[in-house]
């Protein structure tokens, strides 16, 4: 954690601030409503304590997977009224296109006002960490501010490329986060059990690594646990298993047996 300066160790004081937030919120698949929305309720701390020093925020996240093209069904306008609830004093305006959008929305903004982007998940630039885009994303702001936890392991243009561009620090989240994680690491409490999910081995192997060393037990779920399964000649049908990992998995568990951790 040394090498980041997070916002409480900084004074900034009327700026326009380019915050990452992750509302990536799941949505129940009838009506597409919001079925749970913590990440909106984690990320109000940052927020909260940006706009009290009399910042012009603006925040972007992702929403689901649209692969680069604009769904309706991934638009942030759901995460934009449900964060309404929380900050009831202040507009929040959903900005369409970035891209397109004139400069002076974000130089004339209110100092009541909050300027949502949709979702950067619509721009093929995000997943390619196009320094074009990140360039289109550094031109609102003057600070950027990740406090996206989840999403940091990715080589994504919000959260990779913009601090190339502009001045970065991490967000309050991020720091708790952080500090969560490092003394789990470092000193877990006895007996500790772990569980981790997802899809992809390579974006988790430093973790899953650790955590074969120090866990006496270890859940494996979602995608992930396929590939696991598949490793030791368990047949998983055709679920969703990554059949060039299945080496690495078998090393992973063969260190967890070193470790007497169970899997």
């Amino acid at each position: 954690m040394s090498n980041i300066t997070f916002i409480d160790e900084v004074e900034i004081v009327g700026k326009r601030v380019l915050i990452r937030v992750d509302f990536n919120v799941s949505l129940n698949p009838n009506d597409l409503t919001i079925a749970d929305d913590a990440r909106i309720r984690q990320a109000i701390p940052t927020i909260k304590r940006l706009l009290i020093n009399k910042n012009h925020l603006v925040i972007m996240s992702h929403l689901g997977r649209p692969k680069g093209e604009r769904n309706s069904k991934f638009s942030l306008k759901i995460v934009c009224n449900q964060l309404n609830q929380y900050l009831p004093e202040y507009k929040i305006k959903l900005v369409d296109d970035v891209v397109t959008e004139p400069m002076s929305t974000f130089e004339k903004q209110d100092v009541d006002e909050i300027i949502v982007l949709e979702n950067t998940r619509f721009y093929p630039g995000e997943k390619t960490n196009d320094p074009v885009f990140a360039k289109q994303l550094s031109k609102v702001a003057e600070i950027f501010v990740n406090d996206a936890f989840g999403v940091c392991h990715r080589q994504d243009a919000s959260v990779v490329g913009i601090t190339k561009l502009l001045p970065s620090y991490g967000g309050l989240l991020l720091k708790k986060e952080i500090e969560m994680l490092s003394q789990i690491l470092k000193k877990p409490e006895k007996p500790f059990v772990a569980a981790i999910g997802g899809s992809k081995i390579e974006t988790k192997i430093k973790v899953l690594d650790k955590l074969m060393e120090l866990a006496d037990n270890l859940i494996i779920g979602g995608a992930l646990a396929n590939t696991f399964l598949y490793a030791q000649g368990i047949e998983v049908g055709i679920s969703l298993v990554e059949k060039d990992k299945a080496e690495l998995a078998r090393k992973l568990l063969f260190k967890a047996a070193q470790h007497n951790t169970t899997v």
